[in-house]
């Protein structure tokens, strides 16, 4: 997939002044150190990214943007927790540059860092048709996944059905994710609509972006799906040596 580099896009959300349920807390509105490693990796590597943010300052974004890294602002609309909203300003920016864009990935900012340039992996380049994520060490049935996928068990008939399918499959993580675009924007959008018809009402302490991406990928991906390496390296293992990835997850 030779081309130009701006034929390739990275993109994250960092949105603050929100109650971050996976952290227990509230982020500071303009703390570029929350982003700077994901920034400096992208620009290192010379690929086009994008923050998405809501309250870094214009000084800040002034200061940071370079030739391959910029921000973008964005309203917040807490219909949906930060976790879930990020995917409705993916697609409807992809929307407008899917046909300039020809592989994308999205990640998250605070805990991912880019360590080598997917696009230029044959392995990315010789499967067109893979949704690429990242995973972790454990089977989807797992507490912490029965607690956080309680809503959408309640809202999806056919939930626990493929809990119980899949139950034993390796936990996928949605913390990185991405392809060839023409495959990537409809993954997308079907996302989005699973959030928009499901998990709009959601009052849990549970985000449901990890149950919606599982339940999505699994059931209508499952032979698509390539995680961990190259994608990704051993979640929460802070591999930080580690170089034979394309992204390093915590």
């Amino acid at each position: 997939m030779a081309g130009n580099p701006t034929d390739f896009l990275l993109m994250a959300c960092h949105i603050t002044g929100v109650y971050d349920v996976n952290r227990n807390t509230t982020l500071e509105p303009d703390d570029y150190r929350l982003v700077q490693e994901w920034a400096e990796s992208v620009a290192a590597a010379k690929i086009k990214g994008v923050i998405f943010h809501n309250n870094l300052s214009p000084k800040t974004c002034e200061t940071y943007t370079n030739a391959y890294v910029s921000f973008v602002g964005i309203d917040y609309n807490p219909t949906f927790n930060p976790n879930v909203f990020r995917y409705f300003v993916y697609r409807d920016y992809l929307e407008k540059h899917a046909l300039e864009t020809r592989g994308v990935f999205v990640t998250d900012v605070s805990d991912v860092v880019l360590v080598n340039n997917p696009f230029e992996d044959q392995r990315f380049i010789n499967q067109p048709s893979a949704i690429f994520c990242g995973d972790e060490d454990k089977p989807l049935h797992n507490e912490w996944m029965r607690d956080h996928a309680a809503h959408l068990r309640e809202q999806i008939a056919e939930y626990a059905a493929y809990e119980n399918r899949f139950g034993q499959d390796t936990l996928l993580n949605c913390g990185i994710m991405g392809g060839h675009t023409s495959v990537f924007m409809g993954f997308l959008e079907k996302l989005c609509a699973l959030h928009e018809r499901y998990n709009a009402n959601n009052k849990t302490a549970y985000t449901g972006d990890m149950g919606a991406f599982n339940y999505l990928a699994r059931t209508q991906y499952t032979d698509q799906i390539i995680s961990g390496p190259p994608v990704n390296t051993v979640f929460k293992l802070y591999e930080t040596e580690r170089t034979d990835c394309w992204f390093r997850h915590k």
